[in-house]
């Protein structure tokens, strides 16, 4: 037992936190595979992520571990401190896009792209919530938000939306998927992730997370 009002490590976790953690990592990434698979608009990370694939020899979840690498770079001027659930983050979420992608079944009519990107978003916003209860660390992306949050006092909101909207229009400019599931993916993200978290914190006694969304 943690003495009352102590937070948990970021770099010891109980079988069960680790067990949460890789199981919301992977979930994440197989949503992040379904909505690629759509191929009706990817998240904004992930747009990015697509569009460096395509003008490298890199598959799309190399790209996006390269892309969270390069991002935790950016932490060190901002003095944010990783766990061990921002380099799994790193890791597990580009492999399950390799690994899910190539067996996901081929959508083919829009009725069935349709079901796999919201199918998508709800495992991403389900993943999301496993993930930020395993309290492990802050995601590269979100550390680097909350980090320029803190540094500079910028809004955060504000901070996040320049951010996503700048890698997005980088991503699109590389050939990236942007189209009506990005937008509902912009829709939905925030409330999936949201009830995911309180139900797990509501319904399964888990502590609530002390970090923000999105990986």
């Amino acid at each position: 037992m943690l003495p009352a009002g102590s937070a948990p490590s970021r770099w010891r976790a109980s079988p069960a936190r680790l067990v949460r953690l890789l199981a919301g990592l992977w979930l994440f990434g197989t949503g992040d595979a379904l909505l690629v698979h759509a191929q009706l608009g990817n998240a904004p990370w992930t747009v990015l992520a697509q569009g460096v694939s395509l003008h490298t020899p890199l598959s799309i979840g190399v790209a996006t571990q390269l892309i969270g690498v390069a991002v935790l770079l950016g932490w060190i001027p901002l003095r944010e401190r990783p766990g061990l659930g921002t380099l799994c983050n790193v890791a597990v979420i580009g492999f399950a896009i390799d690994v899910m992608l190539p067996i996901l079944p081929e959508p083919a009519v829009l009725s069935t792209r349709v079901v796999a990107l919201l199918v998508g978003i709800a495992l991403i916003g389900i993943g999301s919530g496993f993930y930020l209860t395993a309290d492990l660390g802050p995601g590269p992306r979100d550390g680097w938000m909350t980090g320029l949050h803190r540094r500079y006092r910028w809004p955060l909101s504000r901070v996040r939306f320049g951010i996503e909207v700048s890698v997005l229009a980088a991503g699109a400019a590389l050939g990236g998927t942007v189209g009506l599931g990005t937008a509902a993916f912009a829709l939905l993200i925030g409330p999936a992730v949201a009830s995911s978290v309180r139900v797990l914190t509501r319904r399964a006694a888990v502590p609530a997370p002390a970090g923000m969304p999105r990986a």
